[in-house]
């Protein structure tokens, strides 16, 4: 989610019968009504479709805005695409195959966007879109492929540790400071709390992995530009174990409640906002929803950049959002960047925020006013983006997800001693087309 929404997030777009007698007539009456509309739109500017995942609006918005904006240059029309990652990757991916010329421009979920980009099926961004002095590090990382950037940060998401006031005060935690994972765990032990973490076998289990072993030092894939059948899966090391022992804990200690196994973003906030709520790992989708459901409890609830794995280490908390990126197969390359440049600005990023809750991939933005007072936690959304890491960067990240959800579910029967490196040996085996996923 991206939220991965997400969710990130999580990313979404794609982009009669008469009877006999009259057939003709009918056909003739069409005809014409095509050459006409062609005549049309030959005359007129071009129209742009942005496919677009579901949101509140926000993206329609943003679409009427910058056709106004662009006084003629172009039009942008919205076509919404299913509402999980997964379908949108493969509506996408399908049409873009067979070379469809009706995208123009896409909003598409990070962990795809090597997909695309090996395949040929994303335009060079041009070279007024290549600078990322006022992006975030987490969206330029999410947004870069083969070390070169393939498509344009629209908006970023990260996940913060969100905690109860009252239960950090009572265990003499001091929350200026950074916590780890061990000193989450104690706390929910020692006060018979539970914590708000993602259990299901989905892509929120994925990104709970990867982000557990990218603050522990180290990385799923070795090698992830390489082929398939060359790709290095780097599960079975000490950031492997690490992990997988943060998940055991948790889950055998049971730490997460009866729903762990099943647990999403969703069951996971309503854990936290509940009696037995301590500390959260989630979006920032949380703020306004509990603020909308428990007005009652949000004076109890605080927020800090995700908990480390090592006391002296960085957190490399999970990034989501949404990349905007061109099909190499649209007519209208020029104008489609165009759009998304005006899609982007940061007063727009702003707006976007502030209406649909989705925090933008620009620094500027963060210092709107109006973002400022709606989300009072914008600076640690910032701060915890800049040290954001990424999912592996491969075009065989389906490959790769799915893998690590079969082989690390339920959390409770992880071993650190084993599932790193049985893991490791399944995705490489599907990768080479030696098991089935």
């Amino acid at each position: 989610m991206g939220h991965t929404s997400a969710a990130a997030g999580r990313p979404s777009r794609r982009g009669g019968h008469v009877r006999r007698p009259r057939t003709t007539i009918t056909v003739l009456t069409l005809a014409l009504a095509a050459g006409l509309s062609a005549c049309a739109s030959e005359s007129g500017p071009p129209v742009l479709t942005w496919y677009i995942n579901p949101d509140d609006g926000g993206q329609e918005a943003l679409a009427q805005t910058c056709t106004e904006e662009a006084e003629g240059e172009y039009r942008i029309e919205t076509s919404l695409l299913p509402r999980d990652a997964a379908s949108q990757r493969e509506q996408l991916a399908r049409r873009l195959a067979a070379s469809d010329e009706s995208i123009d421009i896409m909003s598409l979920d990070p962990p795809f966007i090597p997909e695309m980009a090996a395949a040929g099926f994303l335009a060079p961004v041009p070279d007024d879109l290549q600078e990322t002095e006022d992006v975030v590090q987490g969206a330029v990382d999410s947004a870069t492929w083969d070390g070169e950037l393939v498509s344009v940060p629209f908006w970023a998401n990260t996940q913060l540790l969100w905690y109860r006031k009252s239960v950090a005060e009572e265990a003499g935690l001091d929350m200026e400071q950074p916590v780890t994972w061990e000193q989450l765990i104690e706390v929910a032990t020692d006060q018979e709390l539970l914590l708000g973490v993602q259990g299901a076998k989905a892509e929120s289990l994925t990104v709970w992995i990867n982000a557990l072993i990218t603050s522990a030092g180290g990385e799923v894939i070795a090698n992830p530009e390489a082929e398939a059948d060359e790709v290095e899966i780097d599960l079975d090391s000490d950031a492997g174990r690490a992990a997988a022992s943060v998940l055991q804990q948790i889950g055998q200690g049971g730490l997460a409640g009866s729903g762990f196994p099943t647990a999403d973003e969703n069951a996971s906030m309503n854990l936290f906002r509940g009696d037995d709520g301590s500390f959260m790992v989630n979006w920032p989708f949380v703020w306004p929803a509990i603020n909308g459901s428990d007005p009652d409890i949000v004076e109890d609830i605080g927020w800090a950049i995700y908990p480390r794995m090592d006391e002296g280490t960085d957190a490399a908390p999970p990034v989501g959002g949404i990349n905007l990126g061109v099909s190499a197969f649209s007519e209208h390359v020029d104008a489609a960047y165009a759009a998304v440049a005006c899609i982007t600005r940061p007063e727009h990023q702003a707006e976007y925020f502030v209406t649909n809750g989705n925090p933008p991939s620009s620094v500027e933005a963060y210092e709107d006013e109006r973002v400022q007072e709606d989300f009072p936690m914008a600076d640690t959304i910032r701060e915890s983006l800049e040290l954001a890491a990424p999912r592996p960067q491969t075009p065989y990240y389906n490959e790769v997800s799915i893998g690590l959800q079969e082989t690390w579910h339920p959390p409770a029967g992880v071993d650190p001693e084993e599932t790193p490196g049985s893991s490791a040996d399944f995705i490489t085996a599907v990768l080479r087309d030696e098991r089935l996923l």
